[in-house]
């Protein structure tokens, strides 16, 4: 009996030590962690982790969209009257503020961010988020901190005098054009708008200079809410701000695009007025008609466009031609005609036909010979 009793000790006691040093080689093997790099599995295939996932899938494009182009361009406000609305009205007028007011108000006030206009391309990160004490020292702007300013909450109040709507002669937009396969449309997209402010002084502001960028997705709460005048003929303020970008009832030329070498149209028409406008001409045709070359004609366009083709060849068949006009002065018509008199070959002098009368007896006054006379 006490042999049973000290067997069955013994095999605990051994149960007990085999599971103590199965969990110890288990820690250890949780306190190594894998031997692999991070990204990898242990068969050396890449891995993807959810940071991974999240960024490629935000990265990803829109499987609806089979062309997108993006397109920067510049609008004058002096020179083209499309473009008045957005200047006009330069004071407050019933509580009505041109563009510019209520995009340096909003920023003043801290409510809509602004970032650095970079000459190349833009970058709309907090990195590159632009400070209003650096614009208002820049373009030396008279501004003074606002009740609750703090560094986390830059506030300033500016004068409506004091804020340079008159000199923001122009801006600059990006437009993304985009066709969409569920509506089979070509859509235009502005992203974001940078006044353009001109000044002639001899300040460190000089000529054109772009201020600042902002995102239009940024401004568009604000932008609905302001109604402007866009025809003269009907004083009736039917759109905003927000419709006049989303209509497209601006007017602007291109000024670059985005490629890989981040030129601007200038620098690949090396500076050819000729050049430049050609190559704004057809970027612009292309963008318009984009949407026509993808659809294949019906079979009245089919018919109708062979009988244009029918109509014009017979029209150039019976078309007489006009007689080809010398383009040879007076002068050189006399000098050739004097090269061919010259050279016309003399007319050969008839020959007389033989007579065929009877030849005339001799003269009887002709001496005979008397070489055979006989003696």
């Amino acid at each position: 009996m006490k042999l049973k009793v000290l067997i069955s000790a013994v095999m605990a006691i051994a149960a007990l030590g085999a599971s103590a040093q199965e969990q110890s080689s288990s820690s250890a093997v949780l306190s190594r962690g894998p031997r692999t790099r991070p990204g990898q599995t242990e068969a050396g295939a890449p891995g993807v982790s959810a940071r991974m996932q999240a960024q490629a899938g935000a990265s990803r494009p829109d499987a609806s969209l089979k062309y997108m182009r993006v397109i920067y361009r510049e609008l004058d406000l002096v020179n083209e009257d499309a473009n008045a609305p957005l200047y006009f009205p330069e004071d407050l007028v019933d509580g009505n503020e041109n563009l510019f007011r209520i995009m340096f108000r909003l920023l003043a006030q801290n409510k809509v961010p602004a970032y650095e206009y970079l000459d190349g391309r833009e970058d709309f990160t907090d990195a590159n988020r632009a400070k209003m004490a650096d614009i208002i020292e820049r373009f030396d702007i008279l501004a003074t901190p606002a009740k609750g300013f703090s560094e986390k909450n830059p506030v300033y109040d500016i004068e409506p005098v004091d804020v340079p709507t008159n000199e923001v002669l122009g801006y600059r937009i990006i437009e993304r054009w985009e066709f969409d396969n569920r509506t089979n449309q070509m859509r235009t997209i502005v992203e974001a708008i940078a006044p353009v402010i001109v000044r002639d002084d001899a300040s460190s502001i000089s000529g054109k200079t772009p201020m600042f960028w902002m995102k239009m997705s940024d401004l568009k709460p604000y932008l609905q809410a302001q109604y402007i005048f866009t025809d003269d003929d009907n004083n009736l303020a039917s759109h905003t701000y927000d419709d006049f970008f989303t209509l497209n009832l601006y007017k602007g030329n291109i000024y670059k695009t985005r490629n890989l070498r981040n030129r601007t149209l200038a620098q690949m028409a090396k500076e050819d007025p000729d050049t430049l406008k050609a190559m704004q001409d057809s970027i612009q045709h292309r963008l318009d008609h984009y949407a026509d070359n993808l659809w294949v004609p019906s079979r009245e366009e089919l018919k109708k466009a062979r009988e244009e083709a029918e109509a014009a060849a017979d029209s150039t068949a019976t078309a007489k031609p006009e007689p080809v006009r010398s383009t040879r002065t007076r002068s050189e018509r006399a000098s050739t005609r004097s090269r061919g008199e010259a050279k016309k070959p003399k007319a050969k002098a008839a020959r007389k036909p033989k007579s065929t009368s009877t030849p005339a007896a001799p003269s009887s006054s002709a001496t005979r010979s008397v070489r055979n006379r006989r003696k």
